[in-house]
C-alpha cells in the first residue's frame, strides 16, 4: 500500500485504498471548507464598509492585494506538497486562490465607480462590481459594462493579464505539484512499505530463522 507522509508526522494512506465511508467523510469535510472559505470571502465583500472613494491608497492596497494573491498560491503549492491527500488538498488551494483574486478586482471596480461618475459605462454597486469582474475573467464581454477611463482600461488590462498568469502558470504549477506528491509516493526509497510486507530477514544461508531446523538448537 503506498504511503504519503503528512504535515502532522503521521503518514496517511492513499486515498484510493481507503474505506468508501473514510473517502466519502474526507471529501464532505473538503466540500465544507471549500464552502466556508468561498461564502465567508463574499460576506465579507458585502459587508466591509467601503465608502472611500478611489485613491493613491485604494492602488497601492491592489498591488498589495496581488502581492497576498501571489504569497496565498506560494503558501497553498507549499502545502500540498505536505498533504496526505494532495488532490483534495489542491482543490482547496484553487478556490481560495480564485475567491480572493475575483473579489480583490470586483472590490477595486466597486471603489472606482464610487469615486466619480462616468468610469465605466454605468453605476456600480458590488453585485455589478462582481458581475462584471467574472465576466471579464471568463473573457465574456457581454458589454453591458465597460470602462471608460484611461485609469479604468488600465486596470481591467491589469486583470486580464493576471488572468492569463493565474489560469496559465498558477494552476499548472498546483498540478504539477500534486502530480509530483502523487508520484513521490510510488516511489519505494520514499514510501516505506505496509507491515504486512515487512517479514523477518533471512540469514546468511539465505533462510528464514523460522524455516531452518537448526535455529532452536
Amino acid at each position: 500500500m503506498r504511503v504519503i507522509s503528512g504535515d502532522d508526522g503521521v503518514d496517511g494512506q492513499d486515498f484510493e485504498a481507503l474505506s468508501r465511508r473514510r473517502r466519502r467523510i474526507l471529501v464532505l469535510l473538503a466540500i465544507a471548507r471549500l464552502v466556508v472559505t468561498s461564502v465567508g470571502l463574499v460576506v465579507a465583500y458585502y459587508l466591509l464598509p467601503m465608502d472611500r472613494p478611489m485613491s493613491a491608497d485604494t492602488v497601492a492596497a491592489l498591488v498589495f492585494g496581488l502581492v497576498l494573491v501571489s504569497g496565498l498560491l506560494v503558501w497553498q503549492t507549499i502545502s500540498i506538497t505536505k498533504s496526505p491527500y494532495p488532490r483534495l488538498r489542491a482543490i482547496e488551494a484553487v478556490t481560495a486562490v480564485f475567491s480572493l483574486f475575483i473579489l480583490l478586482f470586483a472590490t477595486t471596480y466597486f471603489l472606482m465607480a464610487r469615486s466619480a461618475a462616468g468610469i465605466f459605462t454605468q453605476a456600480l454597486n458590488r453585485t455589478d462590481s462582481l458581475y462584471f469582474t467574472v465576466t471579464t475573467f471568463a473573457t465574456v464581454g457581454f458589454g453591458d459594462i465597460a470602462p471608460l477611463t484611461q485609469g479604468a482600461r488600465v486596470t481591467v488590462l491589469v486583470q486580464v493579464l493576471a488572468d492569463l498568469l493565474l489560469v496559465g502558470v498558477a494552476l499548472k504549477v498546483v498540478l504539477g505539484v500534486t502530480q509530483a506528491t502523487l508520484g513521490r509516493g510510488d516511489d519505494p526509497a520514499v514510501s516505506p512499505p505496509s507491515r504486512s510486507q515487512q517479514g523477518t530477514p533471512p540469514d546468511q544461508s539465505g533462510e528464514s530463522p523460522t524455516n531452518n531446523p537448526q535455529a532452536g538448537e
